[in-house]
């Protein structure tokens, strides 16, 4: 089943707890601290793979976790890291978190991101052992791993998608140039998923094609079935642009498309394109160079323009050959753009310190991402968790500016997520 869009729950795992822990052994007098930290929580990995086409496997596994860190044990024993999850997903699949922020494009394959990243595993007393601090009684939690909702989009990255009204020839087309083998049958919407096909045209030179789905008029407002397979032309350097050479108003046909196109989220209308007409086999050649002409006054100046049948093959290999030079041309123009898009910009440091205090309501409310990263790994249930978070925001003048908004004594300060913990001043 070719399922291009899924949505899908990731969780990361969370990092161990670090352990409060002292030496009890015989013949050892006051042994010191000796509890070890948690081991850090899995990341959710994902890699490009050519051996992934659908998303399909996303529709039965909605949520997906890697595997937790262990705590700190006794004896300075670091715990176990959690391992990581990998996911595998087609070439062409896009990420994006609930806000729509893409958090990954994967184009080539074997690419790899982590999509999530496991919590750092909690410190255990061992580590907080100093010259004026011989006997911590101190640990920290685990950092929690990130917990995120994906969409996950896959859009076909060919070089060459062949587009037009069903029944145009696109799937012979394909089938008779490439090793893909789509369905093809007299009826309208025979292809209901996109199909990919390798040309080799000689030694060392290739062509990806796709064949995209039937489009029809409305086509880009939800009608028939292009309005979900549009996305796949996004991807595509050069578009081939079917029509049957049998229709009546070949000029209307065409029309049609390029509307489709230029309707859609992405103006596709602006992609280069070769204009072909198929079948040809037994259309009086007047007739043919009647409708050619007639095309060649809509479209625009410089497009390029074929006459071929699909089933015999005649005007095929000229027509690629042709393809292959203007997708060149789309090829070093993208890497042109990208060598430019690499050029660095001066943006100011993200500091790790800030801070900011606020008050909300009957309660102070403290935002930073370092304070609360401290405050995540704070055991609010021990005292000496919460004095040696209080000693930290006395540190980071945070305290300070407590005092001069006017805190009083006893009220409630929370740092960061109030699911997290607070404390009293």
């Amino acid at each position: 089943m070719f399922i291009d869009k899924a949505t899908v729950k990731v969780s990361a795992g969370d990092g161990g707890n670090g352990r409060v822990n002292f030496r009890h052994e015989k013949f050892v007098d006051r042994g010191g601290p000796d509890g070890g930290d948690g081991g850090d929580g899995g990341d959710i990995i994902m890699v490009a793979s050519r051996n992934q086409n659908t998303l399909a496997s996303f529709r039965y596994h909605k949520e997906l976790l890697a595997e937790p860190g262990k705590p700190g044990d006794k004896q300075n024993k670091h715990g176990k890291s959690g391992k990581d999850l990998t996911i595998q997903v087609p070439v062409g699949t896009l990420v994006s978190n609930a806000d729509g922020l893409v958090l990954a494009d994967f184009v080539a394959d074997q690419q790899t991101a982590i999509i999530a990243h496991g919590g750092k595993g909690g410190f255990g007393n061992a580590h907080f052992v100093s010259s004026r601090r011989q006997a911590p009684r101190v640990a920290e939690k685990g950092e929690r791993g990130d917990e995120l909702e994906l969409t996950l989009e896959l859009k076909v990255i060919a070089d060459v998608g062949i587009v037009g009204m069903p029944n145009a020839g696109k799937s012979t087309l394909l089938a008779s140039v490439s090793n893909a083998r789509p369905e093809i049958a007299d009826y309208a919407f025979t292809t209901l998923t996109p199909n990919l096909g390798v040309v080799d045209l000689d030694k060392g030179n290739s062509l990806l094609l796709a064949d995209v789905p039937g489009l029809i008029e409305g086509a880009s407002e939800g009608k028939g079935l292009g309005d979900e397979f549009l996305r796949h032309v996004e991807r595509t350097g050069v578009l081939i642009h079917l029509i049957d050479a049998y229709q009546d108003d070949v000029v209307a046909v065409y029309k049609t498309i390029q509307n489709e196109l230029k309707s859609y989220t992405v103006d596709l209308s602006e992609k280069p394109q070769a204009v072909v007409l198929n079948k040809i086999d037994g259309l009086d050649p007047k007739v043919l160079v009647e409708k050619q002409k007639a095309l060649k006054k809509v479209i625009p100046k410089g497009t390029m323009q074929y006459a071929i049948s699909a089933v015999s093959g005649e005007g095929v290999k000229p027509m690629l050959y042709e393809l292959k030079k203007l997708v060149d041309i789309q090829r070093a123009i993208k890497k042109e753009a990208e060598a430019e898009d690499m050029i660095p910009t001066l943006r100011l440091p993200e500091t790790l310190n800030s801070w900011n205090v606020s008050k909300v309501d009957d309660h102070f409310l403290v935002k930073g991402r370092k304070i609360e990263r401290f405050a995540e790994r704070t055991d609010f249930e021990s005292n000496h968790g919460i004095e040696r978070l209080r000693d930290i925001m006395g540190k980071m003048g945070i305290m300070h500016q407590l005092r001069r908004m006017d805190v009083e004594p006893d009220q409630k300060v929370i740092i960061g997520d109030p699911a997290i913990g607070s404390i009293k001043y």
